[in-house]
């Protein structure tokens, strides 16, 4: 691991731009490690055969740093204050834009000070791109954190080609156009030459709101924009992402993560059914659905309380956006109800885990589930379902999917659920405790052909080919 600061910014053939750096700072604080992550898996190999550059925030506030080197790529940190997380990223970022892209599941607020601090930011990360590209670079900026920077970056260097990857759901225009800004979105975006989002329907739904609002022509994904000497194409089209799959298999094959699966079965009592959901406490995620199904398929005695536990994993997330809060109490409130109706002196009928783990024991604790429940109410993808496929090297096991997450677009012999039906979810996850082991060795053997077949490294080489086809 290196940690050392250039004398002089390089200029980059290859620009990734996105809301934060590929490393955090060391526990001790004196140094950096890499982030973990499927994004910095795929694009790291590219930037370091290229020499290239990473934009991004470093994490913490008010620290202005210079660039410096990490193995291999050019790091170009962008400093916020405490007031630009405040209100650009806790704000419009995540209190706006979130709410309003994942259909609503909670109420947007819009809030005219905190478009100021996300154009203002946004101006920054662009100029900050600007200054390190090459002459006729490739810039590819990430999500919705930066949806201005492509415009931004096309006015400031006009040499360069620009993609942009939209990583959350892009909504209905019904919704859209609810967002006070949706013009300057939107022409933010149009900046780029190529738009790649998690699915074919929000691609769609782009289009739509392109039309609808800008009133530009589009065709099969491809958008004419209309410029000073004429007129360009963007292409915005489906560029569904993945995981590094082959990372999962082989440490599910490890002996050490083999035996702490056998020995977190051992440590929940040895049930003959072991139920998993592992989420960011979000409530996109689905997880009180999860919880009401389960608690009520426990209380008319479906699932033999003393038989089976739901392992729930819901790492922290935003915990200082009210939204949050409130969906904390709230599952923490249901995991209690249903413990105190259903658990007995030795055994626990759900064990609530609000922690982060590292990927070692994330993988133990997919070889130790029977079951995975993705109820996701909307998600632009869900890698999650991804990594347990990966990891169910024995072939075994049941995903339990939603079909409001991306990933149901792909992983189609998993068992697709709609989690606001709460009697089609019980039956969804009684499908699975009783599916026979025939059964799971044939989804499971075509889910895991899915997944290998296109992992993240085969994502970030077809949308680069794209970007390299525009720039022609």
């Amino acid at each position: 691991m290196s940690d050392t600061v250039s004398d002089t910014t390089a200029e980059a053939d290859f620009v990734v731009v996105s809301n934060r750096l590929p490393v955090d700072r060391s526990p001790d604080d004196e140094g950096w490690r890499r982030s973990p992550g499927g994004l910095v898996a795929a694009l790291e190999p590219v930037l370091q055969s290229t020499g290239g550059a990473w934009v991004g925030w470093p994490g913490q506030s008010d620290l202005d740093l210079e660039p410096f080197a990490f193995d291999g790529m050019e790091l170009v940190p962008v400093a916020l204050s405490a007031q630009d997380v405040e209100l650009f990223y806790e704000g419009f970022s995540n209190d706006t834009i979130w709410p309003l892209y994942h259909d609503v599941i909670s109420p947007p607020t819009y809030h005219r000070e905190w478009w100021d601090a996300y154009v203002r930011v946004n101006e920054r990360f662009a100029r900050a791109a600007a200054s390190v590209a090459a002459s006729g670079a490739t810039i590819w900026v990430h999500d919705y954190q930066l949806q201005l920077v492509p415009r931004l970056l096309r006015e400031l260097r006009p040499d360069v080609v620009i993609g942009y990857f939209h990583h959350i759901p892009f909504p209905a225009y019904g919704i859209y156009s609810q967002l006070p800004w949706r013009r300057q979105v939107l022409e933010g975006l149009l900046g780029s030459d190529v738009i790649g989002f998690q699915r074919a329907a929000d691609a769609g739904n782009f289009a739509t709101a392109v039309r609808r609002q800008l009133g530009y022509e589009t065709k099969a994904g491809a958008i004419r924009v209309p410029t000073a000497d004429g007129a360009r194409t963007a292409v915005a089209r489906a560029y569904p992402i993945s995981i590094d799959a082959a990372v999962y298999d082989e440490l599910a094959r490890r002996p050490d993560v083999q035996a702490r699966a056998r020995e977190i079965r051992a440590e929940l009592g040895d049930p003959a059914v072991v139920l998993f959901g592992v989420d960011r406490l979000d409530y996109t995620k689905g997880i009180g659905h999860r919880l009401k199904a389960y608690g009520e398929l426990l209380t008319e005695q479906r699932l033999d309380k003393t038989e089976v536990t739901l392992v729930q994993v819901a790492s922290p997330s935003r915990e200082r956006v009210t939204a949050y809060m409130q969906l904390r109490d709230e599952i923490e409130l249901a995991v209690g109800r249903i413990n105190g109706d259903h658990d007995t002196v030795g055994h626990s009928a759900i064990r609530y885990l609000h922690h982060a783990y590292p990927r070692e024991e994330m993988v133990a604790l997919y070889l130790a589930a029977d079951v995975m429940l993705v109820t996701a109410l909307r998600d632009g993808m869900n890698l999650v379902a991804k990594e347990y496929v990966a990891s169910r090297v024995d072939g075994r096991g049941v995903l339990v999917l939603s079909e409001f997450a991306g990933a149901a677009d792909e992983l189609t012999q998993a068992i697709r659920v709609n989690p606001h039906d709460i009697e089609g979810l019980k039956d969804a996850i009684m499908t699975a405790v009783e599916m026979p082991v025939a059964e799971q060795r044939r989804r499971m053997r075509a889910l895991r052909r899915r997944v290998r077949d296109h992992d993240v490294a085969g994502w970030s080489r077809t949308f680069l080919a794209d970007l390299e086809t525009a720039r022609r």
